[in-house]
């Protein structure tokens, strides 16, 4: 049975690894993995048509604890313990739930101290009891007590007393005074690890099509010596195509990991594959996937050819290998009364409202069917590919984009970059 540390408005965890409020998925489900031998069943719950429309949830089911998840920045919002009887909770590392100490309203008024009074929610049979980013919720011994806390006004809640010997059946960790109106905080300093985070990345173009990436990273940094001086750093780097294998390591520093293509699947769909001659060496990738992005080089004159970037889905493939990439894409309007506009496609963009603003329909596209190996099976099914104006969008069943893969022609010299260091 797990022993862990309740911090209101911050954490779950214990002196090996903590879940804390505004930590990316990833992190989450790399401590999951480290210590699958203690914590096992372990289900992820999203929405798989609309999965924007509800929080992406990783369920322990063996220790009665769910993280949810913002949809969008995927970032934890909320700490979840559905079962008490699963776990044991300390605060200020006194216990008030374990095998001996039971979590009735008395144990939480005397390890909490004191607050407003419950807060009764008749549709839910529950009194909810809050502090600051922590709510406990208590149920009624028997379905007869409810009509004794009935309230008659402010439409199906009241201030009320919990009555003596209730006991908790959920508890909730949060930012802020409200759990329903909580947001997930941004990401905290200590979740950096040295890594580097995109906020954001601006596709940039010229009159053909994309250039190149402006992003807007974070990064923590700290004053001499001291962590408490830490504070985020927030600076801009561009990189475009032509830009050289140092250009890019001077801009973006080094990637996770360096990737080297071997085969070219699209390769059939080029005007004359049978006359193209193997390459003696192969084009190769830096992955970056705390910024959801891939670059890939020519593997002779080692410039930018290609920028992947990814938007981290759950339900693709590649899910929870990148972080999501919060990417603005202009695309050209050829309209007969819009000519030379633009409009942006982003990370939530779906693929049919950017055929309607294109005002026409896009060539059909080519089939996408990814797995680890000829003989396994990929459970999410296959994505489809659609060419437009130097970029290829490969889009989910559901009508997302799992992501854009920009390409451009080689810019011969090398690009002034002022004004771009912190």
């Amino acid at each position: 049975m797990l022993d862990l540390e309740v911090v209101p408005e911050r954490s779950l965890g214990n002196e090996q690894w903590e879940f804390t409020l505004g930590m990316p998925l990833a992190q989450a489900v790399a401590i999951l993995q480290k210590h699958c031998r203690i914590i096992k069943n372990v289900q992820v719950l999203y929405s798989e048509q609309s999965p924007l429309s509800h929080d992406l949830i990783l369920n322990l089911t063996q220790d009665g604890i769910k993280l949810l998840f913002d949809a969008f920045n995927q970032r934890l919002k909320v700490i979840e313990v559905y079962d008490l009887t699963k776990v044991k909770l300390k605060y200020c590392g006194v216990h008030f739930n374990s095998q001996a100490i039971a979590p009735t309203i008395e144990q939480i008024d005397q390890s909490f101290g004191a607050t407003h009074p419950g807060v009764y929610n008749s549709a839910e049979q529950l009194f909810h009891l809050n502090f600051r980013g922590l709510s406990f919720s208590f149920q009624l011994d028997s379905w007869t007590e409810a009509p004794k806390y009935e309230p008659n006004f402010a439409h199906g809640l009241a201030s009320l007393q919990i009555p003596h010997g209730a006991t908790v059946k959920r508890m909730y960790i949060y930012s802020g005074n409200s759990l329903q109106d909580t947001k997930a905080p941004v990401m905290p300093l200590s979740c950096f690890l040295g890594n580097v985070y995109a906020e954001s990345v601006d596709v940039l173009r010229d009159g053909t099509g994309p250039s190149g990436l402006r992003l807007r990273l974070l990064a923590a940094g700290c004053g001499p010596g001291l962590l408490a001086d830490a504070k985020m750093r927030v600076f801009e780097r561009s990189v475009y195509f032509g830009d050289s294998c140092q250009d890019v390591l001077s801009m973006l520093g080094s990637p996770h990991k360096v990737f080297y293509k071997s085969e070219d699947k699209m390769k059939i769909h080029s005007p004359s594959p049978h006359k193209q001659v193997p390459s003696k060496c192969n084009d190769y990738f830096f992955n970056y996937f705390t910024l959801g992005v891939d670059i890939l080089f020519d593997a002779n004159t080692h410039k930018v050819k290609k920028f992947v970037l990814h938007t981290n889905y759950p339900g693709h493939y590649n899910f929870n290998i990148y972080h999501r990439c919060e990417f603005k894409i202009p695309l050209a309007i050829k309209k007969e009364n819009a000519d030379g506009q633009t409009e942006t496609c982003t990370t939530y963009s779906k693929w049919d409202s950017i055929q309607e603003l294109l005002g026409h329909p896009v060539e059909k596209p080519v089939v996408l069917h990814r797995s680890s190996s000829p003989n396994n099976t990929n459970p999410f099914g296959s994505t489809f590919c659609f060419g437009l104006q130097r970029m290829i969008f490969e889009v989910m069943q559901n009508n997302h984009i799992a992501s854009v893969t920009l390409y451009g022609p080689p810019r011969p010299g090398a690009h002034l970059r002022t004004a771009e260091l912190p």
